[in-house]
């Protein structure tokens, strides 16, 4: 058996290819049939960078254009990938149908030194965590917003039941920990993204300790007598003047040193809680009657990876809590010894002004609001279901149908609404191609979308609004009404 030719050194002439909107190719220069051979557009790519590349291509064949996207093309016998740098971009015909596109691609072999191969295999890598990570920030999203819906529907029941105030207590702290799970979510999004940290806004510690250790209780009240141990909370939280930052990192912090005082006391003590002012600042401080800390460890607790929990524990927890205070103009201090406990500082200044909100939310409907008759689209039962019986609570008239071809159907059948409440990442048809659709059958139909994604933004043309996931219910209501009044 012959060994297979090794790909031939090709010239830097440019490779162009034509493909249609499903990523089959429908021409292509001698170029790029030497490159990528007679085997469908992507013949010599491995699996996974042909999957990128066909996603990219039905991302022009949308109207969008992708430049600058480098690929490896295998080369047998065991010589290094040759690197293709590749464009993608729409043929807008005149009679083309929007979102169907022709695709056009071009673009021209690379020659780099021998270890751009090894680094491009890590970019690639980074890229395809990158892409998991929001994949999985869309679906907890979802979850999230499940949660915060029922969380809604549970609170309207009990005050129906006229609960007693310790389970409307439960339920807010429910709540509570999911928006801050949603706003970890946001925080891991804008990362990927490279967009701009949410807005600083005046917290007032003592409020944000009492919430911490409504948070934490199930660690230091439940997990532990079920144990058959007991721990001790003392608290003195005084109103202290605001601190600029974000509410969301500084309960990060104080839940993470809580939990960490709890696991410092295996046979139970006393956890301490306290808030007050020095001079200029304001002070928290979480202690505990735990076993303690050496010198050498003490002076090593803010180290990235370094940790005392064996396997337990990742080492980064304190790291990233000192990471927090310093983004917040604030120290740590820690005052350690073994068999006497532990107890963290938070030192912080005083906020000089509360900064004005960038946008303002809309305020909720009177209660005597007429109702609409309002479609919603998603093809997560779960959400769909969720976000319906939200908006029944205000008075709405709803009707739900899964996905985009079924919400075209169901108005072509004559269901007459004021407006559409769609999710933008749906498979079959997304919430902004829906909205394009709409737009063409039916002009003045508002359509509101509903997305996990932190720089989606309505268009002005197709989309009326944007509601970010997980959304409120005053939230969702109020914007509604507006874009169908």
């Amino acid at each position: 058996m012959e060994p297979a030719p090794s790909l031939p050194y090709v010239a830097p002439e440019l490779l162009t290819a034509l493909a249609d909107a499903s990523g089959k190719r429908l021409d292509c220069n001698e170029a790029w049939r030497e490159v990528f051979g007679d085997e469908g557009l992507w013949g010599r790519l491995p699996p996974e960078d042909a999957r990128f590349a066909h996603e990219h291509a039905v991302e022009a064949s949308r109207g969008g254009s992708v430049t600058n996207e480098v690929f490896l093309i295998d080369r047998p016998g065991g010589e290094e990938p040759l690197p293709v740098l590749l464009h993608f971009h729409p043929v807008r015909l005149p009679d083309g149908e929007s979102g169907q596109y022709p695709v056009s691609i071009h673009g021209e072999v690379m020659r780099e030194p021998a270890s751009w191969a090894a680094e491009q295999t890590r970019r690639r890598r980074m890229e395809m965590l990158g892409r998991m990570s929001m994949g999985i920030a869309h679906d907890f999203n979802n979850l999230l917003t499940a949660v915060l819906g029922h969380a809604e529907l549970l609170r309207s029941d009990l005050l129906h039941l006229h609960a007693e105030r310790e389970a409307q207590g439960h339920l807010q702290s429910l709540e509570q920990a999911a928006s801050d799970g949603a706003s970890l979510v946001r925080k891991i999004q804008q990362y990927i993204r490279n967009e701009k940290a949410e807005r600083a806004e005046a917290v007032a510690l003592h409020v944000i300790a009492e919430e911490v250790l409504t948070l934490t209780r199930p660690y230091w009240y439940n997990e532990p007598r079920r144990r058959g141990i007991s721990i001790r909370v003392e608290t003195t939280l005084r109103p202290v003047p605001s601190i600029l930052g974000t509410p969301t990192e500084l309960r990060e912090v104080l839940v993470n040193l809580v939990l960490n005082a709890v696991q410092a006391m295996p046979a139970g003590g006393t956890l301490t809680l306290t808030t007050a002012r020095r001079d200029r600042a304001a002070i928290v401080e979480i202690g505990d009657t735990g076993v303690g800390m050496t010198e050498s460890v003490r002076r090593r607790a803010f180290e990235p990876l370094f940790t005392t929990k064996g396997t337990g524990g990742s080492g980064m927890g304190l790291t990233m809590s000192q990471g927090i205070v310093q983004e917040h103009n604030g120290r740590i201090e820690v005052e350690s010894a073994p068999g006497r406990g532990t107890l963290f500082r938070l030192v912080f200044p005083f906020s000089t002004g509360t900064p004005a909100p960038e946008s303002s939310r809309p305020a909720a409907a009177p209660a005597t609001a007429a109702g609409l008759r309002l479609l919603v689209v998603d093809d997560e039962p779960m959400v769909r279901t969720v976000t319906s019986k939200l908006l029944r609570l205000r008075g709405h008239e709803v009707t739900e149908v899964d996905g985009g071809p079924a919400a075209l159907q169901t108005l072509t059948d004559g269901l007459e609404v004021d407006a559409v409440v769609t999710d933008l990442s749906m498979p079959d048809m997304s919430g902004r191609e829906l909205a394009a659709a709409l737009r063409q059958r039916y002009p003045t139909l508002p359509v509101l979308l509903l997305t996990g994604d932190t720089d989606a933004e309505a268009d002005g043309a197709d989309v009326a609004a944007v509601v970010k996931k997980p959304f409120q219910l005053d939230v969702l209501d109020a914007t509604v009404r507006e874009i169908a009044g």
